[in-house]
C-alpha cells in the first residue's frame, strides 16, 4: 500500500504542476515601490513637456 500510495502522489504532484503551469495568473506583476517612484517622475515630466509644448 505505501509504495502504490508513494507513486500515486509522485504522478499527482507532476500533474498538478503541469496543469499549474497552462493557466497562468490574471494578477499583474509586483512592481517595486522605487520602480513606482520613478515611472510617476518620468509621466510627471512627460506631463510637464506636453504642457509646455501646447502653449
Amino acid at each position: 500500500m505505501n509504495r502504490r500510495k508513494k507513486i500515486v502522489t509522485k504522478f499527482q504532484k507532476k500533474d498538478k504542476r503541469a496543469n499549474a503551469k497552462l493557466h497562468k495568473s490574471n494578477k499583474p506583476a509586483y512592481i517595486s515601490k522605487a520602480e513606482r517612484e520613478k515611472l510617476a517622475l518620468e509621466q510627471s515630466q512627460l506631463n510637464h513637456v506636453d504642457e509646455t509644448e501646447a502653449k
